[in-house]
């Protein structure tokens, strides 16, 4: 019989990736997806008719235990959240309510109806904040720098505290930044690819951006969930960093992505004050070497690998777009450009 597994956050970023993980692998994957007025699943539009999706809403306990009861899963991945920090600050009590307090709630429908299941918790290398060590591993000390690490520190330790008062299987996989095509537009990894290959396109002739010296360790979401797996297959519930070790500055995610499409990146940069985080987290980088000791997990796509990525499906989606929108004679000549674009391969 499959395993069953339910996923809040489905329609998101590594939602989607993990959906098609667990698809792979044979699971009946349940999503929990809230009721709304606009329904947005362009990201698991090609897994649909495999899905089962359950309706949930992290600020009502009991659509959880409705949900729970639906799906009974063998495993629980909780990726939904108030994600995006910038939104944080200007909605902090609502960040609190999904970020942190949904976490509990999760929790506790879990204990009511299927105690037995395995929990996975979305933490995040947002809690380190203002770092204390470098790299970041799993006992170095939280110090948030936004309404949005505050409120993943205290779903990081609600899940800690019902693993050890319960004996719940309940892990925390603190996820340093993890990209992909299907990034939401409003985080500066697509905001920049997106610019980059509308500016190659003609499309656009500026990219503004805020601070270019903050540094981060970023990875590919497609690797970073198959983590997630493996640590509800232990035999024993623990707390995992998930992260490449290698840090760059925004800056030189602008520069792999211009140099991508051949352009200079100076000649299209605008740095904008209002773009700047109030309180700024400059550097983080994590020590993954727990995750590749016990679940025998690495990246696989390297920086550069996932730049290009990233870059070439903006420029193939807004080709695309082009070829319906345009004047044949435009289209034409974009297409054009297409054909001369020589992408780096990726380093698989």
């Amino acid at each position: 019989m499959s395993k069953r597994a339910l996923i809040t956050g489905i329609t998101g970023q590594d939602g989607s990736y993990l959906a098609e993980l667990l698809l792979d692998k044979g699971y009946a994957v349940f999503g929990m997806v809230r009721r709304s007025s606009t329904e947005n699943f362009a990201r698991i539009e090609h897994l649909r008719e495999q899905l089962q999706l359950v309706q949930g809403d992290l600020l009502d306990a009991n659509s959880l235990e409705k949900a729970l009861k639906a799906s009974q899963p063998d495993e629980i991945y909780n990726l939904a959240a108030q994600s995006f920090v910038p939104a944080s600050w200007t909605q902090p009590i609502l960040t609190g309510e999904f970020t942190a307090l949904g976490v509990a709630r999760l929790l506790e429908a879990m204990r009511t109806v299927c105690p037995e299941a395995r929990f996975y918790q979305a933490s995040s290398s947002e809690m380190f904040g203002k770092v204390l060590e470098v790299p970041q591993s799993e006992t170095t000390p939280f110090y948030p720098r936004s309404p949005y690490g505050v409120a993943k520190v205290y779903g990081h330790y609600i899940t800690v505290n019902m693993r050890e008062s319960y004996n719940l299987f309940a892990v925390n996989g603190i996820l340093f930044n993890h990209e992909s095509p299907r990034r939401g537009l409003e985080f500066v990894t697509r905001k920049v690819t997106r610019s980059v290959a509308a500016i190659k396109l003609g499309l656009q002739k500026h990219l503004e951006l805020g601070n270019l010296d903050a540094r981060r360790d970023w990875g590919f979401a497609g690797d970073y969930v198959d983590a997630m797996w493996r640590m509800l297959q232990q035999s024993m519930p623990d707390d995992f960093v998930v992260a490449t070790g290698v840090t760059h500055s925004v800056r030189e995610f602008v520069d792999a992505a211009f140099a991508t499409v051949d352009l200079d990146p100076e000649a299209h940069i605008r740095i904008r004050a209002d773009l700047i985080r109030p309180a700024e987290v400059d550097l983080l980088v994590g020590d993954p070497s727990k995750a590749k000791r016990d679940l025998n997990w690495a990246p696989k796509i390297d920086f550069h690998g996932l730049v290009e990525m990233m870059v070439r499906a903006d420029f193939d989606d807004l080709s695309a777009q082009d070829r319906n929108a345009l004047p044949a004679q435009v289209s034409v000549a974009r297409r054009q450009v297409a054909r001369n674009l020589k992408f780096r391969k990726a380093k698989v």
